[in-house]
């Protein structure tokens, strides 16, 4: 075996961290696989001789990839678009494919991963290495050309966000199954006040119908509010396939055999409090390609 071979086979068994990292760095599953794409392109080109650490090198490179594509889109995106979602991450109800594993470590909720979407692409990277993949901030450093004393202190802004906003992750996913289909249940029946009832009183809907069709995007507030918006599943046309969407019960939802939307939600104290509506037909067949392809 020659030294290219070597090395090939070496990034192909850190892939899985490496797109972990590019995952909770970008939030996009197609730009994860692109950065760790484009890190291979690097790695081969440079080679790893004098290497000590294969694994935090290549971290390394893949960590600055992505945060080059971070602040390039910022540049591109003046405003954030309202209710935009990263990708969630979509598989069917009671199996987890091995490749999906290292990206849910760690309870990487949905709700997780919209919040890393808030913070300033420094910020994003710090806390992700630091808290995420316990790297060193003397290793952190030259990446935010910050000295590591500057990168605790991005990290721990990153951190302060996180806690927050962020929904702590609940584990009975059988118990969060029940709420989820006592408020499909509701939305069929029409049933106004079990829908409100099942809603915390500060449930969150956000609707992301895609770069497409960005004017219908958005983000409502309230369980009454929410409530009047339940008409996704209500359909007689609707057909609900159980998943499992980040770890956490959803939906993906076909109306005449094709992809409509994917529904996540989060559940606390056996109420909803967020829930994640991906509209863009394109983005749901791609997103939600292991479930549908096991209907």
């Amino acid at each position: 075996m020659n030294e290219n071979e070597w090395l090939a086979d070496r990034f192909e068994e850190h892939r899985p961290q490496l797109r972990a990292v590019a995952y909770r760095m970008l939030g996009s599953l197609t730009e994860a696989d692109d950065a760790v794409q484009d890190a291979w392109v690097r790695v081969s080109r440079a080679g790893a001789e004098g290497v000590e650490n294969l694994g935090g090198w290549l971290t390394t490179i893949v960590a600055r990839v992505c945060l080059n594509m971070l602040r390039s889109r910022n540049v591109r995106r003046e405003e954030p678009l309202e209710g935009h979602l990263p990708d969630p991450v979509v598989s069917p109800e009671g199996h987890l494919e091995p490749e999906d594993e290292a990206l849910l470590a760690d309870s990487v909720g949905l709700a997780l991963q919209v919040v890393l979407e808030t913070l300033a692409p420094a910020e994003r990277l710090a806390f992700v290495l630091h808290d995420m993949f316990a790297m060193p901030f003397a290793e952190i450093a030259p990446m935010v050309g910050r000295t590591p004393e500057a990168a605790r202190q991005l990290a721990s802004r990153g951190r302060r966000r996180v806690q927050q906003v962020a929904i702590p992750a609940a584990t009975d996913v059988a118990r969060q199954r029940t709420v989820v289909d006592a408020f499909f249940a509701a939305a069929r029946s029409g049933d106004f006040d079990a829908l409100v009832a099942v809603l915390h009183p500060d449930v969150v809907l956000r609707a992301d119908f895609g770069a497409r069709r960005p004017a219908a995007s958005a983000v409502v507030h309230g369980a009454a509010a929410v409530a009047r918006q339940a008409r996704l599943g209500a359909s007689a046309a609707a057909v609900l396939h159980p998943a499992l969407v980040n770890g956490a019960p959803g939906v993906v939802i076909t109306m005449r055999g094709r992809p409509h939307a994917v529904m996540a939600f989060s559940v606390v104290d056996d109420k909803v409090v967020e829930i994640d509506a991906f509209l863009d037909r394109e983005r749901v067949h791609r997103i939600a390609a292991a479930v549908l392809d096991a209907s």
